[in-house]
């Protein structure tokens, strides 16, 4: 081939992948989350991103529903919050943020965190974690269960090794112990499953876990170089993912990268259970402001403030 046909074929190449990219980062689904208000967090040492997983069912037909073992309440409810963190010239952490975690909610006083997103959207849960961690959110992305099980299944499932079987009628759950590949039905069950002794605390832990896996899969070179894998994982990552205004294709696949090989997993610590007004939930603790002073400060959090609840999803 001539030198110039060469160059050619790389410049339609180069452009070609370029305008695919803007193609793509122009069909996300966007929401205005971070915005300003009085007294917001100035910028903090490194990147923070807040990640949502709701309940929402939209997009889903009846069969679907009965197909995910969604159930069929309407609206939507935050069923999963993390915050990923990734200090300057360190490995990113992923942190669940317990959904019953007692905190002042802006403009409704205290209740459990994700009624901050029943109340007021994205806006005010970001407003609630910003005031909670004094760390500034930089990133906002959320999916609900109408798509999770379809990016599951563009990288053709995920592996995942569980040290006990798990049966639960309500997740449309029932899988063996063992390391096995799980379609997105199964990994939509897996990720909601609260059929545990410690419930909630033990499911965040399995949801950090497949969340590493699954970002672990998508970056691999058997989908990054297998365009029968990667433009169904695009696509459908996509339609299922809602950025905020100022967030694009490349931040999450920044976000991907940080998460494919070990990061750091972590349940924001707490003061232990108390009794509310919404019933139990869990305080906040010394422990919890010692934990996000070094999220502030863009600094290591110390072994001793770090914690995982087990799971059965093996390490």
């Amino acid at each position: 081939m001539p030198e110039s046909n060469l160059v050619l074929c790389i410049l339609l190449l180069v452009v070609g992948s370029v305008g695919l990219l803007f193609y793509y980062d122009s069909k996300l689904h966007r929401t205005d989350a971070l915005t300003s208000y009085a007294g917001r967090p100035a910028d903090t040492p490194g990147t923070n991103w807040l990640i949502v997983g709701t309940d929402s069912r939209a997009g889903l037909s009846d069969a679907q529903r009965a197909e995910l073992s969604t159930g069929d309440s309407d609206g939507s409810r935050t069923d999963t919050i993390m915050m990923v963190y990734k200090p300057p010239g360190s490995d990113a952490m992923l942190i669940s943020i317990p959904r019953d975690l007692y905190v002042p909610i802006p403009g409704q006083g205290s209740h459990k965190i994700n009624a901050a997103f029943t109340f007021g959207g994205p806006q005010l849960l970001v407003q609630t974690v910003e005031q909670l961690t004094g760390a500034r959110i930089d990133h906002y992305a959320e999916i609900g269960f109408g798509g999770f099980d379809q990016v599951v299944d563009a990288v053709g499932g995920v592996n995942i090794c569980l040290d006990q079987p798990l049966d639960d009628p309500k997740a449309g759950l029932n899988l063996p112990a063992g390391c096995q590949d799980l379609n997105g039905r199964q990994a939509l069950g897996l990720v909601r499953t609260r059929a545990f002794p410690n419930a909630d605390l033990e499911r965040v832990e399995n949801q950090r876990k497949f969340l590493s896996a699954l970002m672990a899969k998508a970056t691999s070179p058997g989908v990054l170089l297998n365009p029968f894998r990667l433009i169904p994982f695009v696509n459908s990552a996509v339609d299922a993912l809602t950025v905020d205004e100022g967030d694009h294709l490349w931040n999450l696949a920044g976000l991907a990268w940080s998460l494919r090989g070990n990061p750091i997993t972590t349940t924001t610590p707490t003061g232990g259970s108390e009794y509310t007004a919404d019933g139990d939930s869990l305080a906040v603790g010394d422990n919890t402001e010692q934990f996000f002073t070094y999220i502030r400060q863009g600094a290591p959090v110390p072994e001793d403030l770090l914690s995982t609840q087990g799971g059965v999803v093996g390490g």
